[in-house]
């Protein structure tokens, strides 16, 4: 068995563990200082929207010899705007330039085809209006919603309100996170964007329904015992499942990063970016919310229920109670207890009678 393998068993059967919930208040410092910083990058740098969601246009060159470099200076002396574009197969480009209408998008096609000295008709042009771009993006914020709806739903009935609203949590936490990043890091949001966040929401929520059912199963008639306390359970669960999360992450992070740093910066593909950069940070940040911020915030919010309460209180009882009678134990052992090689003490006079000194039967002298 490797070595993987053997500390999975490990941690399923409890020999090893790491308290995942006692240092769970450093876990939610972590998260808010990456949630300020994505927040920071998204209100000072802002979203770059693609022409589907502002509406713009976009234009297909014939083969040229042009560099990007110099295609963009081109589009936006030509529209004004900033432009972002591609270098797809056959030497061809991709010139989007947001926030034009139809007649703009003719002027700047006669502009382009002037400093790529080449006839118009032979640049394709496809025109994308503002109204259009605002249904994609209430679309998009509308299914969003739906899927967080539908996921409380589900966990509340499956499970219990409270772990409902800590994946809620969860799942605010990956968005923000990925969102942030998209910010900083400046990729253009396109639908396939959000097809990337909706993705990497369901990676998330499957990592923590994983640690809640392990979770359900093992607080049955948790009250009764008096062994282990609702938070020290939260813990094995998160231990049990450690390395299935770990593989299951490792596994599906491998093709997105191939995705993103092979086909996007290698290859020069970068309409592989818009996916693959929301799924490689979604995934990551839903496995880090799964375990690091899901089942910590279960405990803390079963733990203030008075059944959880007295439980607890029960426990540290019994333990102080079991620790009190082993170190009375100890010390009776170390100070009143008899030794095997001790002599018997002797109550009373001693005999002084031996097998050679032995008294005459009384009698009679004749």
């Amino acid at each position: 068995m490797s070595k993987l393998g053997n500390l999975g068993a490990r941690l399923h059967r409890g020999e090893v563990s790491y308290d995942f919930i006692g240092h769970r208040k450093l876990w939610y410092g972590i998260s808010v200082l990456i949630t300020i910083t994505a927040i920071l990058g998204l209100a000072v740098r802002g979203l770059n929207m693609g022409i589907d969601f502002q509406g713009g246009a976009v234009f297909t060159t014939p083969k040229t010899s042009v560099s990007v470099a110099q295609a963009e200076t081109f589009a936006e002396e030509a529209s004004g705007h900033q432009a972002v574009v591609q270098k797809l197969g056959n030497d061809t480009l991709r010139i989007q330039i947001a926030g034009m209408d139809t007649q703009q998008s003719d002027e700047i096609k006669n502009k382009l085809a002037a400093d790529f000295k080449v006839d118009s008709e032979k640049i394709a042009a496809d025109l994308v209006g503002p109204s259009w771009g605002d249904q994609i993006a209430n679309k998009a914020w509308q299914g969003l919603a739906i899927f967080m709806v539908l996921v409380v739903i589900y966990l509340a009935i499956a499970f219990e309100w409270r772990m409902a609203i800590a994946a809620l949590v969860a799942l605010i936490h990956d968005i923000t996170i990925t969102v942030g990043i998209y910010a900083l890091v400046g990729f253009e949001v396109t639908p396939g964007t959000v097809i990337g966040l909706l993705t990497i929401l369901g990676y998330s929520l499957y990592d923590t329904v994983v640690v809640f059912d392990s979770l359900k199963e093992q607080t049955k008639d948790l009250t009764k015992q008096t062994r282990f306390t609702y938070s020290e359970v939260a813990n094995r669960s998160i231990n049990g499942t450690l390395v299935r999360s770990i593989n299951t992450t490792v596994v599906a992070l491998l093709p997105v990063a191939g995705l993103l740093f092979i086909g996007g910066g290698v290859l020069g593909a970068g309409t592989l970016n818009d996916i693959s950069l929301s799924l490689f940070v979604g995934l990551a940040a839903g496995a880090y919310s799964s375990i690091f911020i899901a089942t910590p915030l279960v405990a803390d919010l079963k733990e203030r229920e008075p059944q959880m309460k007295a439980l607890r209180k029960r426990v540290l009882a019994k333990r102080a109670q079991t620790a009190a009678d082993e170190e009375l134990a100890e010390t009776r052992g170390d100070f009143g207890g008899d030794s095997e090689d001790a002599t018997p003490a002797v109550v009373g006079p001693r005999d002084q009678s031996g097998p050679r000194s032995r008294r005459r039967p009384s009698g009679k002298r004749r």
